[in-house]
């Protein structure tokens, strides 16, 4: 009697799926926890609202985070490692000709965008900077200061330039203007006000505090770029 050939499986193909699943998994958690962290903060997110957000039960996040403390750190890494690329992304596409004030200005559009509408793990990542235990923010603090580079050389051109009040301590006023962006995301909500107006105000303020008489009047327009979604993609995945 003839014997049946075995039926032979896709191994690959199996692992594969495993891996997409399990990444999509570790996202969604990811996600939920970046959601949790940018409304409760540091102190007042549990395992439990995350579970309950990315539609999961607890015990499955130790399966991908062997605690609540390196989910977290996770995500304030991430949330500071988007807003590098993010920014630097935005200002690779501003043609050469835009001076470098007005570079400045579209900094603070997208700094804004990314930190009050594009992305929950930004916003948790600027919210809980000063609450994580030191020993949890050592990737987090390595992205802030490539981020501090980027503003840095930002406002050492527009000096070079002349075109920042030469009075002003150049360090002084990264560290203000990061400062009062940050700061948006503990006041800010819709009801305060249009995204669109903190953006104008902000760029307005920025500008007549920094900027020397001849650069205090050129245009603060912004180049349009597709916007991604907000980043609170656990639930609305799932729907």
């Amino acid at each position: 009697m003839a014997r049946k050939p075995k039926v032979q499986h896709n191994a690959t193909d199996e692992d594969q799926s495993a891996e997409t699943k399990s990444a999509r998994t570790r996202q969604r958690i990811l996600d939920a926890a970046a959601h949790v962290l940018s409304i409760k903060g540091y102190a007042g997110t549990r395992l439990s609202d995350v579970a309950e957000y990315a539609e999961l039960q607890a015990p499955a996040i130790y399966y991908y985070f062997p605690s609540r403390e390196e989910l977290i750190e996770e995500v304030m890494w991430s949330g500071i490692a988007e807003m590098v690329k993010h920014l630097q992304g935005v200002l690779d596409e501003i043609s050469s000709d835009v001076s470098p004030i007005d570079r400045i200005m579209i900094a603070i559009d997208a700094h804004l965008r990314h930190e009050l509408e594009l992305s929950d793990y930004a916003t948790a990542a600027i919210r809980n900077s000063g609450q994580i235990p030191e020993h949890l923010r050592a990737r987090q603090l390595a992205e802030d200061a490539n981020y501090g580079t980027i503003w840095r050389k930002l406002i050492k051109d527009a000096a070079a330039e002349g075109q920042i009040r030469s009075e002003l301590d150049l360090h002084v006023t990264q560290m203000l203007i990061m400062g009062s962006l940050n700061w948006t995301a503990e006041w800010w909500t819709p009801r305060r006000g249009s995204l669109e107006t903190v953006i104008r105000t902000a760029q307005s303020l920025i500008r007549t505090g920094i900027a020397t008489a001849d650069a205090s009047g050129e245009s603060t327009s912004t180049p349009r770029r597709r916007r991604a979604p907000r980043k609170t993609t656990a639930k609305a995945e799932s729907a």
